[in-house]
């Protein structure tokens, strides 16, 4: 007989590694504590409250199953930390919301932590111009956090886990060898070099084209992090000319694989020109350009310039799902609105920032189908898909077109349910879509690019805000926590 259930199951090597990371976001929550302060506020307390509940929460929790850790983690215990830690996380983070001067409530609180943890971008907080810097500061630093932690997880837990078709980059994205924690903090740290250093990169591109200090911190962290919070109400609205610019260029930036910077920093250029992730994505991105420019310049009979502007800031911003708005696109026509429905559906590159589908699936999904449509063309002959020049397994295949399944399953209940709440078919249906692929805006009058999700009832923006958390971790792996035959396995 294997071993039994509870010996699969110890979940102190798990707790033990969220008690650290929840001791160190409080001790992040000094930063905007000290920046209020600066800014003669008297909200710095509500962050010395939130960090000392935050940290000694997290100590304790450590200190109290430290005699569980181990040099690698059972594949039960991987799907648990990575789904458990972007729930536990967004609960603490929230805290400062409800002790501050909008005494969020607990609803509230938990959607915006949550929705800048998963780098949504969706928010319930109306006033930003006039919200305390730190606060302010505070969201944009959890999409940061949020961004660098979703690299990690894709790149070293997803490709473990073989979760959606992501073992296909195991090999180049560092093989682990079984021994997760270990290689994590290696490949965690090369990362973070790359990420603070474009963050560093897109904080001075911003103040260089005229954005205030303050204000360009916090979209250089929501941007790299494609995650799409704002200071403003208007969004990107009260940024528009050549900010849109630095904005679109470190958006895409954000959105590549960032294990081919790391390679870039060692001196090997050739994986970033070859990889056909990259150039697919940045072909989608370009033929979109061109048509919403067009469309722009010859419909809406907009300035030349404009038009390019328009165009090239709000493609990027949807398909990397960072969620910025410069202006509401419903009111360009319906073939804009519906087109960018679909836009937020592809997402960005494999092991970067960005979010919702991926490129890699559908070029995995159009290989599939390609070999298929060959194979009825010529039923005796072998067809293999291929990607990156290399033969796709069955094992990749079945776990792509799985994620595809519950991907749309997911999105399909999610709108079921929000329905349910109440909602009109439009918002729920962009509602459930803009969570599950967390991009941000929906569509409609109550979510779109204007407006914001405050006024959703509390069901409905607890359902979201799991979509959320559901969606950002690749679906599969949350699911798989629910099924009595992978504890056992």
């Amino acid at each position: 007989m294997g071993p039994s259930l509870g010996a699969m199951t110890d979940i102190r090597p798990v707790l033990y590694v969220i008690g650290v990371l929840v001791a160190l976001l409080g001790l992040t929550m000094m930063v905007p504590m000290f920046v209020d302060i600066g800014f003669g506020r008297g909200e710095w307390q509500v962050f010395l409250k939130s960090g000392l509940i935050t940290f000694v929460f997290g100590t304790a929790l450590a200190i109290s199953t430290q005699n569980g850790q181990k040099q690698g983690l059972s594949i039960q215990q991987m799907f648990l930390l990575t789904t458990v830690i972007w729930l536990i996380l967004p609960i603490f983070g929230g805290i400062p919301f409800m002790l501050a001067e909008m005494d969020a409530s607990v609803t509230d609180a938990f959607f915006e932590a949550m929705s800048g943890m998963t780098t949504t971008g969706s928010t319930v907080f109306s006033g930003l111009d006039n919200l305390p810097e730190g606060i302010l500061l505070w969201r944009s630093m959890l999409q940061w956090f949020g961004g660098v932690g979703i690299i990690v997880v894709a790149m070293v837990f997803l490709p473990e886990l073989k979760v959606g078709g992501m073992q296909v980059f195991r090999s180049e994205a560092f093989d682990t060898d079984g021994k997760v924690l270990p290689r994590a903090g290696e490949i965690a740290s090369r990362i973070s070099v790359v990420y603070v250093v474009l963050t560093a990169a897109c904080f001075s591109a911003y103040v260089l084209v005229g954005m205030g200090p303050f204000d360009a911190v916090n979209h250089a962290l929501t941007t790299l992090s494609t995650g799409g919070f704002s200071t403003r109400d208007a969004s990107f609205g009260a940024f528009q000319g050549p900010a849109e610019y630095v904005s679109s260029l470190f958006m895409i930036l954000a959105s590549l694989p960032f294990v081919r910077f790391v390679q870039l920093m060692a001196g090997t250029a050739k994986p970033m020109w070859r990889d056909t992730q990259i150039h697919a994505y940045l072909g989608v991105i370009s033929v979109l350009v061109a048509a919403f420019s067009v469309y722009r310049f010859v419909v809406d009979d907009d300035a030349f310039e404009h038009s390019i502007r328009e165009g090239l800031f709000n493609v990027t911003s949807i398909i990397s799902g960072t969620g910025y708005a410069s202006t509401d696109y419903q009111l360009w026509g319906a073939f804009p609105a519906v087109a960018f429905f679909f836009i937020g559906l592809v997402g960005g590159c494999a092991g970067s920032t960005a979010c919702s589908v991926k490129v890699f699936r559908y070029q995995l999904l159009i290989a599939s189908m390609t070999a298929q449509i060959r194979k009825i063309h010529s039923p005796h002959g072998v067809f293999t898909p291929r990607y990156q020049g290399q033969a796709v397994s069955e094992d990749v295949l079945s776990s792509v077109m799985a994620f595809f399944s519950f991907f749309i399953v997911t999105l399909g209940i999610t709108a079921v349910l929000l329905a349910a709440t109440g909602l009109d078919l439009v918002t729920a249906v962009s509602g459930a879509a803009t969570a599950i692929a967390c991009v941000g805006p929906g569509l409609g009058d109550i979510i779109g690019p204007s407006g914001n999700f405050s006024s959703l009832n509390d069901t409905a923006k607890w359902i979201l805000a799991i979509a959320m958390l559901v969606g950002r971790l690749e679906v599969m792996s949350v699911f798989a926590l629910f099924t009595i035959r992978f504890w056992r396995s």
